[in-house]
């Protein structure tokens, strides 16, 4: 229910993604403009998950979901009035802050405690819905948009999403069982006060900021991928459609990814993912036959998937359990600002320069320190793995 929730919640960004152009034609504005609205959103998300993670943790998750639900079609709703500070308005702080933020970090948190030794392919499974979303909605948004305009498609799909999940929380998101203990993660030094050999602040100090690094990349394509597919003379139904199959590859890798994470760990996926989504933006750049996208798309999908439940799973190794409900809406926030960034990012740039490449640029160095990051982690990570099968 958690997956099937964040599909449809999740679906409301995207008509603004798939309707980019025809909403910088009727604002008579650059493509920064849906654009930043999207990246408010992103922000909003991310803010709003640390807030609401806290009012979760004391009203039940079950509450911050109908409530995030029903300001989500306010937002959409408020966005297709017709101004750009509509825009903003609707998506920063209705779909985002307290839409989706109380929807997104809180289910995060809340199915983590119901999972132990499975934990990697359960946040693998319901962060999935973010891919479902995206698989799932462009392609029908782009056959309503052409037919009804995207001002009415958006309040339409907004009563649509609160008819869904409302009832979908009162009946499903109960009380999760108790941590039977708060313990550091595995890799924790309680007498010390360190992680990984260093102070715990500066291990999620660097987690955020690999976080940000590598979400900026990651929202450059599912931003920008149906905009610049039309800029290479591709239909906009096929440009909607190669989104889907870069989320949809998405969804099916991710739970691959689940599974490889619980037995391989954490840290590895986040190297392994992160490479291939480097190489993934490469290819972009190198690509511009439809055929050829596809493919780089696909490869994208499976690249980007393990990321973020990756870096929800080293946190509950590391840290104690106690501290997650502000230590995952906080890293949430991280990642939903790079990709906010990326999204903006990619419309700014391209106004600059009347092309996209500069953009995948800034995006493949981002991506090579996020890589740089947390390879270093993962030596620290090995290293104290060795010193302490040495001292026992």
């Amino acid at each position: 229910m958690a997956l099937l929730t964040l599909g449809f919640s999740f679906g409301a960004p995207w008509v603004a993604v798939v309707s980019l152009k025809a909403i910088a034609a009727d604002f008579g504005s650059g493509r920064e403009t849906p654009a930043l609205a999207g990246s408010l959103g992103w922000i909003g998300v991310g803010i709003g998950g640390i807030v609401m993670g806290r009012v979760a943790e004391r009203v039940g998750v079950r509450w911050t979901v109908m409530f995030g639900a029903a300001m989500v079609c306010v937002g959409l709703a408020i966005s297709s009035l017709g101004k750009p500070w509509h825009l903003f308005v609707g998506h920063g702080l209705f779909i985002g802050l307290i839409g989706n933020g109380g929807i997104n970090a809180p289910l995060y948190v809340y199915v983590s405690k119901w999972f132990d030794r499975h934990r990697g392919s359960a946040l693998a499974l319901i962060s999935s819905g973010v891919y479902i979303a995206g698989a799932l909605w462009p392609p029908i948004f782009e056959r309503v948009i052409a037919a009804m305009g995207w001002r009415q498609t958006m309040w339409t799909y907004g009563l649509f999403e609160l008819a869904v999940i409302v009832p979908l929380a009162a009946i499903f998101f109960g009380t999760p069982p108790k941590p039977s203990r708060q313990h550091g993660g595995k890799f924790a030094e309680p007498m010390a006060g360190k992680i990984l050999g260093w102070p715990p602040a500066l291990v999620f100090a660097l987690l955020c900021a690999a976080a940000f690094l590598c979400c900026m990349p990651m929202s450059l394509p599912q931003s920008h991928l149906v905009a610049f597919c039309s800029d290479l003379g591709i239909a906009p139904s096929h440009g909607a459609a190669m989104l889907s199959v870069v989320l949809g590859s998405g969804f099916l890798s991710r739970q691959l990814w689940g599974a490889f994470s619980d037995r391989a760990g954490g840290f590895l996926t986040l190297v392994v993912c992160s490479a291939c989504q480097v190489t993934a933006l490469m290819a972009f750049t190198m690509t511009q036959d439809e055929i050829g996208l596809f493919t780089v798309s696909a490869f994208f999908g499976l690249g980007f998937a393990g990321l973020v439940p990756a870096y929800v799973l080293v946190l509950r190794a590391l840290f104690p359990v106690g501290e997650a409900s502000w230590r995952v809406p906080t890293l949430l926030m991280f990642s939903g600002s790079g990709m906010a960034a990326g999204a903006w990012m990619g419309g700014f740039l391209y106004d600059w320069f009347g092309y996209y490449a500069p953009a995948f640029v800034a995006a493949i160095v981002a991506n090579l320190l996020n890589l740089a990051i947390v390879a270093v982690l993962l030596l620290r990570q090995h290293a104290g793995s060795r010193r302490v099968f040495g001292m026992a």
